[in-house]
C-alpha cells in the first residue's frame, strides 16, 4: 500500500485541478476575471447546458406525411409518360395513376405495349418499377423498397430544411432525433428557452410553394370562381386561382380615424399551369419594409444563375405583361413586367414584419418534401424549469448530507474517506457532463442522486470487508489490503451490470431516459475510480502517517 502512494496523490491531484478548471471556466483559456464569485457562478451556468425540463421550452413531436412523396413522383411520372409517349408517337388515350406509386397507361395500338413499356421504364429510372402488359394496358407499380427509400429521404430533407429554420430563430442547444418506429417517420424536437413557440411552431411547418407563372391576357380579376372558370373555358393551359387583391380603402390615412374594415370578396384570375421559375431557383430572400411607415413589409428574393437565365428570358419576351406570384396555391401579386429582369424579384402583398421575416425565412432554406403535422406538443414554462431546479438540487443536497452524517456516524474516522471520494465523484460527474457537451435533464439530477447512493454502496462494501477482516484478527495495513481486494470484484460487477442495463436505456430510451441513463454510466464510471484508488490512497497516507499502526476508526 506504501508503493507508488505519491504517485497516486499526484493523479487525483492532476484529476481534481482539470474537473474543476474544466467545470469553471470550461473548453478555453483563463482569464482574471473567471476567477470572482460572481464570474464563477455565471461560467457554471453557462457550462452545464439545462434540458428542456429544467430550462423552459416546447416539446414537439412532428410526422413527414412521406407518401405524399410518392403520390408526387407518381403524378410527376405521369406527365414524363404523357411527354415521352408523345415524342415517341404512340398514342395513348389514357395516362393516370390509379394509387400512389401506380402508374396505368392504356394504349391504343396493343401492338406497340412492349415498345412502350421500354421507352418508359428507362423514363422512369431501370428498377424502380414493377411493370405488366395486359392487351393495350401497361401497369407500372413502384417498388416497396424504392418507396421506403423515398420516404427516408423525405424524413431526412424534412430534418434538414427545419434544422436550418430553427438555426435562423436562434434557438440554442436545440434537440432533433428520429422519434418512435422507422416506419413512423416521426421527428423528436426539443426547442430550449424559446419564448415564442406558436410562432416557431408555425414556420416549421410553414409551406413555401412560391411559382412565377404568367397571368391571361389582358389580366382581369373575376368576381366569382364560376366566372373565372368560365372564362377558362377553351385554354387548357390556364387554371383560376384565387387572388389575394390589396383593399386599399383599408389602409389608415394619417390624421385620420382607421376605417372599419370592408368586407372583402373573394376574386379569381386566370394563371398559366406551367411557372417560369419556382422556390428551387431561390438563392436568398429578406423581409424589408414596403413603404417609408415601416407598416407593411414586403420579400425581395434573388435567383441562382439557372433560375436568373430562365427569368431573363422570359421577362425580356414578355415586356409589358403581367406575371403572377403564386404561393401555396394564391396570388399574392400580379406585377406588370417593365423591363428584363434576370436575377431578382419581389413579392408584395399584406405582410406584417414577422409574417414577412417568416416567409423569406422559409423560402431561403426550401420547401418542405412533404407535409409536417404536429402528434404531440408540450410546453415547459421557465418558472417551471426554475423550481424543478430548485427541488432538484435541494434532494441531492439532502441525500448527500443525510449519508456524510450516517457514514461518519457509523463508520467514525473512516467515513471521513467515504465522504471525500464522495465530493470528487460529483466533481468529475459535473465535469464530464461539460467535457462532453451533455444535457442536464430533470431524469439526469434523478441519476446523480442515484449515483450517490451507488458510491455510498461501494464504499459500505469496502468498509465491511475491512472490518471482517479485522475481526480475524489480521493486522490494520493487511485488513485493509486484503479488505479492498476482496471487495474490488464485487464492485466492478454491480457497476458493469448497471452500466449494461444503462447502454440499453440510452440506445432504445428517449430524451429524459437517455438523460438519466448518461449521469449514471459517467457517475458510475467515475465512482470505480474513486472508491478504489481515492479512498485507497487516502487509507494508505493515513496509516503511513504513523510507525505502527495497532488500531483504525471503522
Amino acid at each position: 500500500m506504501r508503493k507508488n502512494l505519491l504517485q497516486r496523490a499526484v493523479i487525483i491531484l492532476l484529476v481534481m485541478t482539470g474537473c474543476l478548471y474544466l467545470t469553471i471556466i470550461g473548453w478555453r483559456a483563463p482569464r482574471t476575471s473567471d476567477f470572482k464569485w460572481s464570474n464563477m457562478k455565471a461560467n457554471l451556468a453557462q457550462n452545464i447546458r439545462l434540458g428542456l425540463d429544467l430550462k423552459g421550452g416546447s416539446h414537439l413531436v412532428m410526422q413527414v406525411q412521406a407518401d405524399e412523396v410518392i403520390a408526387l413522383h407518381t403524378a410527376n411520372n405521369v406527365e414524363a409518360a404523357k411527354t415521352a409517349l408523345q415524342k415517341e408517337n404512340i398514342t395513348a388515350p389514357d395516362v393516370k395513376s390509379t394509387r400512389p406509386g401506380q402508374i396505368v397507361v392504356t394504349l391504343a395500338d396493343a401492338a406497340r405495349a412492349k415498345e412502350a413499356e421500354d421507352k418508359l421504364q428507362g423514363n422512369f429510372g431501370r428498377g424502380e418499377y414493377d411493370s405488366s402488359i395486359s392487351g393495350n394496358t401497361i401497369t407500372f407499380t413502384l417498388k416497396e423498397t424504392v418507396a421506403d427509400n423515398f420516404r427516408e429521404k423525405a424524413v431526412e430533407q424534412a430534418m434538414s430544411i427545419i434544422d436550418a429554420r430553427i438555426n435562423s430563430f436562434g434557438v440554442a442547444e436545440q434537440n432533433m432525433q428520429r422519434y418512435g418506429t422507422q416506419k413512423s417517420y416521426q421527428i423528436l424536437l426539443q426547442l430550449p428557452g424559446v419564448d415564442d413557440p406558436e410562432r416557431v411552431k408555425r414556420t416549421l411547418v410553414l409551406e413555401s410553394k412560391l411559382e412565377l407563372r404568367p397571368t391571361d391576357s389582358p389580366f382581369q380579376p373575376f368576381p366569382t370562381l364560376e366566372a373565372a372558370q368560365a372564362a377558362a373555358a377553351g385554354k387548357a393551359d390556364f387554371e383560376p386561382l384565387p387572388y389575394d387583391e390589396r383593399n386599399t380603402e383599408d389602409e389608415e390615412v394619417p390624421g385620420q380615424a382607421a376605417p372599419a374594415p370592408a368586407e372583402k370578396k373573394p376574386s379569381y384570375v386566370l394563371i398559366n399551369k406551367t411557372p417560369v421559375i419556382t422556390g428551387l431557383d431561390v438563392r436568398d430572400a429578406f423581409a424589408i419594409p414596403a413603404d417609408a411607415g415601416g407598416k407593411d413589409y414586403k420579400i425581395t428574393f434573388k435567383l441562382k444563375p439557372g433560375g436568373g437565365e430562365k427569368f431573363g428570358t422570359w421577362t425580356g419576351q414578355n415586356v409589358g405583361k403581367n406575371l403572377a406570384i403564386v404561393l401555396n396555391g394564391r396570388v399574392k401579386s400580379a406585377p406588370s413586367i417593365r423591363s428584363q429582369i434576370t436575377d431578382s424579384g419581389e413579392i408584395t402583398g399584406n405582410f406584417t414584419k414577422a409574417s414577412a421575416e417568416d416567409l423569406a425565412l422559409v423560402l431561403r432554406s426550401g420547401a418542405l418534401p412533404a407535409r409536417v403535422t404536429y402528434n404531440e406538443e408540450r410546453t415547459v414554462g421557465p418558472s417551471l424549469g426554475a423550481d424543478s431546479i430548485r427541488q432538484g438540487v435541494a434532494a441531492s443536497v439532502a441525500g448527500l448530507l443525510f449519508i456524510m452524517v450516517f457514514m461518519l456516524f457509523y463508520y467514525r474516522f473512516s467515513g471521513v474517506n467515504a465522504v471525500l471520494s464522495l465530493v470528487i465523484n460529483l466533481l468529475m460527474l459535473v465535469a464530464a457532463l461539460v467535457m462532453f457537451g451533455a444535457t442536464l435533464t430533470l431524469p439526469g439530477i434523478a441519476g446523480v442522486i442515484l449515483t450517490i447512493g451507488m458510491a455510498v454502496d461501494s464504499n459500505v462494501l469496502i468498509f465491511e470487508r475491512i472490518r471482517e477482516e479485522l475481526k480475524l484478527g489480521k493486522a490494520v495495513i493487511s485488513a485493509v489490503e486484503n479488505g479492498f481486494n476482496k471487495a474490488f470484484i464485487t464492485i466492478i460487477d454491480t457497476h458493469v451490470t448497471t452500466i449494461v442495463s444503462c447502454i440499453f436505456l440510452f440506445i432504445f430510451g428517449t430524451g429524459p431516459i437517455r438523460g438519466f441513463s448518461v449521469t449514471l454510466i459517467v457517475g458510475l464510471l467515475a465512482n470505480l475510480f474513486t472508491a478504489t484508488f481515492v479512498s485507497k490512497t487516502m487509507f494508505g497516507y493515513s496509516l503511513t502517517r504513523r510507525e505502527r499502526v495497532t488500531t483504525l476508526s471503522i
